[in-house]
């Protein structure tokens, strides 16, 4: 039942977007909370509070302001695009899976696999191009390949978060890309260039890191492999990569001419995509299973995502315009008018102290996001915007209780406080370093 219920929410959005009528606001309200509150009964015990609280919280504060039902409903809609795409963008794992690259990426590690250096190349390459797509999941079936290999757990704590983290700065099947930009009003053509040489960069400096790291640890999976990758193999990568900027120059073309939310665009693509794969091959034999395994299972295990996106979304748009939020943001107006370089480093601090307490960025760059003023500020929509997002993958990569930590503590017997700081600290630090410098040139 939760499953019709969180698709219904979805599809019901998609229709409220073109059709913006009273009625279909606040029936698509009604089953945005049913959907919630179906979920806490399901959800982890952690992510059950927090978003229990924050809910709880942003209603009374959004109440306290005189807005009522009304404003309350705002927020919900405010962040309903973002669940929207967190429940269709699965869809897009399908025709991957079937068309046999996720066979091609296991070859390739495995051909890899007694070159360290190569291999972790590999790992965060493979990564940062799944990632977009896949989220979380791609950590999964990259997982499935080595869980027997038993690496170092400070090898695939590296990995894992650096590869992973690198899409949040770019992917418009990201929340964080489409909330960011849809907030602050800036389309993905204007910033793609931008965030996607920022999440290079991160992976350049990272695999450097690994380099150096790797002399120190060093790690004895036998020789080296002789000859060359199988042929089929490469055209298999070559056609996955070649998928992946098909995607994006699709969701960057569709903006341009229709100038749709790019949430909405993914939505719709993440629906389009799996259905032009099965009309084209007919292969529906071998898609159905996959269909009901992603209505009966992958769907109904959004109870944690469910919980902290929408209470975190409600959070952000309620403490908009409040006093806390106003003296908050003086503050970083007086500390942008005095250096760039000290502003970007508080809101990349303020992120990251917030995200330690338990609240998902969602809250924290969200609100940051709805009430500052760029023009205020003295610089760009898009260096604020790289700022932000910025944030937010450090925050993600570092907090123990992060999505991403909490999954990779568990595959690779670590802490989370363990993984965040002192396995990925140092590439942070310069990272954030090298890409704070490169924005100040963009602002």
């Amino acid at each position: 039942m939760r499953s019709y219920l969180i698709l219904g929410m979805s599809i019901l959005f998609l229709i409220h977007y073109f059709i913006e009528t009273q009625w279909l606001q606040y029936s698509l309200v009604i089953v945005a909370l049913l959907a919630f509150f179906g979920s806490v009964t399901k959800a982890d015990r952690f992510p059950r509070i927090v978003g229990l609280i924050m809910m709880g919280v942003g209603v009374i504060t959004e109440w306290s302001k005189g807005t009522g039902g009304d404003g309350i409903s705002d927020g919900i809609i405010l962040i309903l695009p973002l669940l929207c795409l967190l429940t269709l963008v699965p869809l897009l794992a399908i025709p991957l899976r079937l068309s046999g690259f996720f066979e091609s990426i296991s070859l390739l590690l495995q051909y890899l696999l007694h070159q360290p250096k190569k291999l972790y190349t590999g790992i965060t390459g493979t990564l940062f191009i799944l990632s977009p797509v896949l989220n979380l999941g791609s950590i999964k079936i990259i997982h499935e390949f080595l869980e027997d290999l038993k690496f170092p757990s400070a090898m695939t704590a590296k990995g894992y978060i650096m590869g992973f983290s690198t899409a949040i700065m770019w992917s418009p099947y990201f929340a964080s890309v489409s909330l960011v930009l849809h907030y602050l009003d800036v389309s993905f053509n204007e910033y793609i260039l931008f965030g996607i040489s920022l999440g290079l960069l991160s992976l350049i400096v990272g695999n450097i890191l690994f380099a150096f790291w790797i002399k120190r640890h060093p790690l004895a999976l036998g020789d080296p492999q002789t000859g060359q990758m199988d042929k089929k193999i490469r055209k298999q990568l070559l056609k996955l990569i070649l998928l992946v900027l098909i995607l994006l120059a699709a969701c960057l073309g569709i903006e341009s001419i229709t100038h749709w939310s790019m949430m909405v665009i993914v939505c719709f693509m993440s629906i389009i995509v799996p259905l032009v794969y099965g009309i084209i091959t007919s292969d529906w034999k071998r898609m159905l299973p996959l269909l009901v395994d992603y209505r009966d299972r992958t769907v109904p295990m959004m109870n944690n995502e469910i919980m902290l996106f929408m209470s975190a979304g409600m959070l952000a748009f309620a403490m908009k315009g409040t006093t806390v939020m106003n003296g908050v943001s003086s503050i970083l107006m007086s500390i942008a008018n005095l250096s760039f370089f000290l502003f970007a480093v508080t809101i990349l601090l303020f992120v990251l102290v917030v995200s330690y307490i338990g609240i998902h960025q969602i809250a924290s760059v969200g609100v940051l996001a709805m009430q500052l003023n760029p023009v205020e500020l003295g610089i760009s929509n898009v260096a604020l915007a790289l700022i932000l997002l910025l944030s937010w993958s450090i925050s993600t990569a570092l907090s123990p209780f992060s999505g991403l930590n909490l999954m990779v503590s568990k595959l690779a017997g670590v802490s989370g406080m363990k993984e965040g700081l002192r396995v990925n600290g140092q590439h942070v630090i310069i990272f954030s370093v090298i890409s704070i410098v490169i924005i100040s040139f963009v602002k």
